[in-house]
């Protein structure tokens, strides 16, 4: 038996036991005489911590909250197996990194993009462990470039210069 046993002397027992004895009459109506042979088995906890990202299968249940969780079976010696687990959800978490670049932007994936773009993904560790999706939103706006060939005598003012030579110049 499990944990206890009361025999038919009235006595519970909690203990392996082979040395009780009860007497019953037979139906001849001697004394008949009962030894116990007992054999008492334990039953089983256990308790446990665990932490996981979202979701956590725990005894073919799947948890997404955290709390304290109790799973009951029955251990091998056939009695009560009672297991606990304080679980702790942690949460993924998704943000945007919106950017906007002249050109070209080197992202934290290390690619060099030349493109406006809003599909590229990156998955790093949040604080908690846990993935950390970033978008990129990124907007890249081209330089203007034009080139003039242009002759003059003496002094040529561009912008805020003024040149006195020949030359290529940029501006």
């Amino acid at each position: 038996h499990c944990e206890e046993y009361e025999w038919i002397d009235g006595n519970t027992y909690d203990e392996s036991n082979n040395t009780a004895t009860f007497t019953l009459t037979n139906s001849l109506g001697c004394d008949s005489i009962v030894t116990l042979d007992l054999t008492i088995l334990e039953s089983s906890s256990s308790f446990t911590s665990a932490s996981a990202c979202d979701s956590y299968l725990w005894n073919d249940s799947l948890y997404t909250e955290s709390g304290l969780k109790t799973f009951n079976t029955t251990n091998v010696a056939g009695c009560d197996s009672i297991a606990r687990v304080f679980l702790t959800i942690n949460e993924s978490t998704s943000g945007i990194d919106t950017q906007i670049h002249c050109d070209e932007y080197t992202w934290i994936d290390g690619i060099t993009y030349t493109e406006s773009t809003n599909s590229v993904t990156d998955t790093l560790l949040n604080a908690l462990g846990c993935d950390s999706v970033v978008t990129l939103d990124l907007t890249i706006n081209y330089s203007d470039s034009t080139f003039s060939d242009t002759t003059v005598c003496d002094v040529f003012v561009w912008g805020d210069s003024t040149y006195t030579q020949s030359g290529v110049y940029t501006h």
